[in-house]
């Protein structure tokens, strides 16, 4: 199964723009700050990963305003086929 929610929020986006196919598509950074515990102990996490919301949710995305905070449900998928780098695939935020 290839599924992650996380609470962050929209540090960077770019504008609607549209694949070759005709599907509209934004890309961005979400920013995540939290404190876990591993192993029994609290650790600090921060990080950002790169984010795309594609089809009928990426003009919500595209609206959403930056620096808010939002829970984003998706999953993680190669950058292209030939990259070992991760984007996360937003399907629902609220």
């Amino acid at each position: 199964m290839n599924a992650l929610l996380l609470v962050a929020s929209i540090a960077e986006r770019d504008t609607l723009r549209y694949t070759p196919a005709g599907i509209p598509i934004v890309s961005g950074i979400l920013q995540h700050g939290s404190q876990q515990t591993e192993a029994g102990i609290a650790r600090q996490v921060e990080f950002e990963i790169s984010a795309l919301a594609a089809g009928d949710i990426s003009s919500r995305f595209a609206d959403a305003e930056l620096g808010a905070v939002y829970q984003f449900k998706g999953f993680l998928a190669r950058k292209n086929r030939n990259s070992k780098a991760l984007v996360f695939h937003i399907i629902e935020f609220i």
